[in-house]
């Protein structure tokens, strides 16, 4: 007698009752799970898609030290007019918005009493020249050497005169309209494209422009910082932080456990090293005085800073120094990744005969595909957005011999001699990494055939 409960079913009523409950599982979202995850995108919005986000408005806008956050003003400087040249300003169009005049009146008055002109000598221009204008400083100051209270000293009249000098250069007006009404009268025969184009370029605010991107794409600067960093990134991540991680990795792996121990700490101190002490390190390793010059000369080779005394030595140094951090990484994750190969698989080989290079062909590689791929593609997207090391030692040169594109985007973003910090170009760099990034890891994504690394396995167990 068989009992109701063990009652058979058949296939098709099997596959029907399993399926719509296999379907809401899948359906179902737990609110505790969601609250649990609540802090980690908050997290996540606050400092990846923010930042993210506002790299890419500040990349569209010419943001620095000089425009400030706030909003700007009108100022024409002599340093705009030499700039405007470059885009069609010609010499007489600048001369005529540089002209000053000279114009007696209040304003210019208590200037020249500021100035400390003599009283007596400010009453009498009071007295005897208020209201007339002059085009010619020299032609002022022959009137005014001919006031009875004028006095000797050459180097005074100029004084007194300058005080009443009025140009449109190096003054602040708040408005657009403002600073036009004045080129207006100082330059009254500049056509409509020319005045506007003064105008716009007399704003000392923010703008939004693609102008940061046209200047990328145009200037020989950004070949060499492309080769740079091209040079820098497949040079570390091929050499050390793949090849020489996998290679220590699959040594370390046919070790004894003791050795192995002792090596993989050993490898983990440039990575857990102070950046700062570690290039310090480097420093007196490859400096004059150092180790290896030191050496160097002993052995009858040529000694000097190898850091930066040449252009060759100097790029060895900077992926070296780079390059024995990211093996540290690679090796971690391929140590792990090795221990996770079935052991049975190995004794097998060995009872066919296979030695230990057909081993790691035949049975380690195939296996190591996915951690391969991680280190590849997230030491890509680390190199590629390092600059520390480079900074602190070479500092880009010779020169700008060894400049990538992530220093280059810091220093002219944060830190550079002239003293103004071009944010918007700054950022512009910065977003061209992030999309080079991005490119980058759907292609390695696609070369290592992702959709097969988490498919379901073909065997069961």
């Amino acid at each position: 007698m068989m009992s109701s409960f063990a009652k058979p079913m058949t296939d098709g009523t099997a596959r029907a009752t399993r399926r719509p409950t296999r379907r809401k599982a899948r359906g179902h979202v737990s609110g505790l799970g969601l609250l649990m995850m609540a802090p980690a995108l908050i997290m996540l919005l606050a400092f990846f898609f923010t930042p993210v986000a506002l790299t890419g408005v500040f990349a569209f806008t010419d943001l620095s030290t000089s425009t400030g956050i706030g909003r700007g003003t009108f100022v024409i400087t002599p340093t705009d007019l030499r700039q405007l040249r470059d885009r069609g300003l010609t010499e007489d169009e600048a001369l005529a918005i540089s002209a000053a005049t000279y114009s007696v009146d209040d304003a210019g008055l208590a200037a020249a009493r500021a100035a400390g002109a003599d009283a007596a000598f400010v009453d009498q221009i009071a007295e005897r020249l208020t209201g007339e204008s002059y085009e010619d400083q020299r032609d002022f100051e022959r009137v005014l050497r001919d006031l009875p209270a004028a006095p000797r000293s050459p180097r005074a009249i100029k004084s007194a005169a300058e005080a009443f000098g009025q140009s449109v250069l190096n003054r602040r007006h708040e408005t657009r309209d403002a600073l036009a009404a004045q080129l207006d009268a100082t330059a009254p025969d500049l056509s409509d494209a020319v005045r506007d184009m003064v105008l716009d370029a007399s704003y000392t605010g923010a703008v939004f422009t693609t102008e940061n991107f046209t200047r990328l794409a145009t200037q020989p600067e950004t070949g060499r910082l492309i080769a740079n960093t091209a040079l820098y990134v497949g040079a570390t991540l091929s050499v050390f932080n793949v090849g020489l991680g996998l290679f220590l990795a699959i040594v370390l792996f046919y070790m004894p456990k003791p050795v192995t121990g002792f090596f993989s700490t050993v490898w983990l101190l440039p990575r857990i090293t102070p950046v700062v002490l570690y290039t310090i390190m480097w420093k007196w390793f490859t400096w004059e005085d150092g180790f290896l010059p030191i050496l160097a000369e002993q052995v009858g080779l040529p000694s000097f800073n190898y850091m930066k005394g040449s252009v060759v030595t100097a790029w060895m140094t900077m992926i070296s120094v780079n390059g024995f951090i990211g093996a540290s990484f690679g090796l971690i994750l391929f140590s792990g990744a090795l221990r996770a190969i079935p052991v049975q698989q190995l004794w097998a080989s060995e009872v066919d005969g296979a030695t230990r290079l057909q081993q790691v062909r035949r049975i380690i590689l195939p296996q190591m595909r996915w951690p391969i791929l991680f280190v590849t593609a997230y030491q890509t997207l680390s190199l590629l957005s390092s600059y520390e090391q480079i900074w602190l030692t070479t500092n880009g040169g010779p020169g700008k011999t060894t400049t990538v594109w992530a220093l280059e985007a810091f220093k002219t973003a944060l830190s550079n001699y002239s003293g103004n910090l071009e944010y918007g170009m700054g950022a512009a760099m910065a977003l061209i990494l992030v999309v080079v990034g991005l490119a980058l890891s759907i292609i390695y994504l696609m070369i290592f055939k992702f959709g097969e690394l988490v498919s379901r396995p073909k065997i069961e167990f």
